[in-house]
């Protein structure tokens, strides 16, 4: 099934010259597992070289920009190349459109959505690494991620959720949340929880992870985004 990418590339402003490069993007493994006779390998190795390019533009822009101590650099790096906001700016270019999935992962959303999104945001910047080198992807991610930054130090989002809470509940109410573990699931060996942060006896939200710290910070996050002065 071929489909038509010149749409995205005028959305994008690139114009690749390997229009099968393009095409791998957006073809996850679930794709190639469903269609073993599909004529292009799925986009895992150029998700594994766009990160890596990425960081690398990340890291120098802000190198050359800001004069801040390492480790507040890597805050900032950290808040603009994290999986959620990679997924977002995937969705504002339109890339779910163009997605080979296999018919089990095409129903999916939420959370493996978002994952999958992000890699390919990631293929696509190391394809066009490939197909035009790196002043051309530099430039991809100065236009499509960079402007975030702005928006990451203003409200402080390069500060993890759980500190970032606690800093605005002190701060307007005066007092500490408190997490506490609502459910866990799923056998000994790969077990779920969800947790739920209070303020009192009031739930500001809940979120769910692998772990107890991962599932604070998903209730934490969840929290800030419910939170009402």
């Amino acid at each position: 099934m071929q489909k038509d990418l010149s749409k995205f590339e005028e959305k994008i402003g690139f114009i690749f010259n390997d229009k099968n490069l393009l095409r791998q993007v957006f073809v996850h493994r679930s794709y190639i597992n469903e269609s073993p006779g599909f004529d292009l390998d799925h986009n895992e190795r150029l998700e594994f070289l766009g990160d890596a390019v990425l960081e690398l533009v990340v890291t120098e822009y802000l190198y050359k920009n800001y004069k801040n101590p390492e480790g507040e650099l890597t805050n900032w790096r950290a808040a603009l190349v994290r999986g959620a906001m990679l997924s977002e700016l995937a969705a504002v270019i339109e890339m779910e459109e163009f997605l080979y999935l296999s018919k089990g992962e095409a129903k999916s959303a939420g959370k493996a959505r978002q994952i999958i999104l992000a890699n390919a945001f990631e293929a696509l910047i190391g394809a066009i690494y490939l197909d035009q080198g790196y002043e051309a992807s530099s430039k991809f991610i100065e236009k499509n991620l960079l402007y975030r930054l702005e928006e990451i130090l203003e409200k402080k989002l390069y500060i993890d959720s759980k500190s970032r809470l606690q800093e605005i509940a002190q701060e307007q109410k005066g007092i500490t949340p408190n997490y506490s573990l609502l459910k866990e699931f799923g056998p000994d060996h790969s077990k779920s929880f969800t947790i739920g942060v209070f303020l009192g006896d009031n739930l500001l939200g809940e979120g769910s992870g692998s772990s107890k710290q991962a599932a604070e910070q998903a209730a934490a996050s969840n929290a800030l985004e419910n939170w009402k002065e």
